[in-house]
C-alpha cells in the first residue's frame, strides 16, 4: 500500500512541475482537455476488446494523469483538489453500497444494481429515473443505459420470449411500413424501435449490444481487407472484382477465423 501511495504522490507533484513549467501544459483548461480525454477513453476500450493488458495498463495511465490534471485546474481555481476527488467518491461508493457498509441484505448483483438507481434517484432529488443518462452518449449506449435505469425501478418485460416477441413485431412493422412506401420519418422511427428492441433483447441474453458490433465490425473489415488483398495479388483494383469472386475471398477470410 506505501508503494502505491508513494506512485500516485510521485504524478501529484510531476503534475504541480510541469503545470509550473512546460509552457504546453500550463496552457491547458478544463475545455481544452476535455477532447483529449475522450480520445483517450476511446483508446482504453480499444486495448480492452483487443485484450491488451500492456495497453490498458497504459491507457489507464493516461486517464489518470487527466484526472490529476482536471484536479490540478480546478485547485487553481480554488473550486476543489484532488482531495475533494477522492474523497467525494470515497462518500458515493458507501453510501451507494449499504449491504457492505451497513445493515441492508441483498440477495444477488441484480438487486445491487436495483438499490444504486434507487439511491441515486434520492441523492439528486431527480424528477425522472432517466435524467442521469447523458444526452451526449451514443445512441445505442444510451438506448442500453435507458432500459438498465428503467428495469431497475421494476418498468421491464419478464423473459426473454417476450422481448423476441417485440423485436419480431418491430420487425413486421418496419417491413410494413417499407412496402406500403411510408415517409422517411416514419420508416426512421419504426427502424429506431426495431433498433431499441433489438438492444433489450441483447441485454436479457446479457449480451453487450456495443461490443457484439464492435466484434462484427472488426470481422467485416478483416475479411474485407482480405479480398482487397487478393484484388492487389490479381493486379486489380478491387472494383473491377465480380461480386461472384469477392464472395469467394470473403468466405476465404470466414473459414480461416
Amino acid at each position: 500500500m506505501e508503494e502505491k501511495i508513494a506512485a500516485f504522490r510521485r504524478l501529484l507533484e510531476i503534475m504541480d512541475e510541469l503545470r509550473a513549467k512546460c509552457p504546453w501544459d500550463k496552457q491547458q483548461t478544463l475545455e481544452s482537455l476535455r477532447y483529449l480525454t475522450i480520445e483517450e477513453t476511446y483508446e482504453l476500450s480499444e486495448s480492452i476488446l483487443d485484450k491488451d493488458m500492456e495497453g490498458i495498463k497504459k491507457e489507464l495511465g493516461d486517464l489518470m494523469l487527466h484526472l490529476v490534471f482536471y484536479s490540478k485546474i480546478a485547485s487553481e481555481k480554488h473550486a476543489f483538489d484532488i482531495k475533494d476527488v477522492l474523497e467525494s467518491i470515497i462518500a458515493k461508493l458507501i453510501h451507494r453500497h449499504p449491504h457492505i457498509f451497513s445493515d441492508v441484505q441483498v440477495k444477488d448483483a441484480r438487486e445491487v444494481l436495483d438499490n444504486w438507481e434507487k439511491i441515486k434517484l434520492q441523492e439528486k432529488g431527480n424528477r425522472s429515473v432517466l435524467s442521469g443518462v447523458p444526452s451526449g452518449l451514443p445512441a445505442m449506449v444510451k438506448a442500453y443505459r435507458i432500459q438498465e435505469k428503467a428495469s431497475g425501478v421494476g418498468f421491464d418485460w419478464e423473459n426473454p420470449e417476450q422481448v423476441w416477441d417485440k423485436v419480431l413485431e418491430e420487425l413486421n412493422e418496419l417491413k410494413e411500413a417499407v412496402e406500403l412506401g411510408d415517409n422517411h420519418a416514419f420508416k426512421e422511427h419504426e427502424l429506431g424501435d426495431l433498433i431499441f428492441a433489438i438492444i433489450n433483447y441483447a441485454r436479457f441474453i446479457e449480451v453487450n449490444p456495443e461490443d457484439a458490433l464492435e466484434f462484427t465490425n472488426r470481422r467485416f473489415i478483416s475479411r474485407f481487407q482480405h479480398i482487397e488483398d487478393k484484388a492487389r495479388q490479381q493486379n486489380k483494383p478491387i472494383h473491377e472484382l465480380s461480386l461472384a469472386e469477392m464472395d469467394v475471398f470473403w468466405n476465404e477470410a470466414k473459414n480461416c477465423e
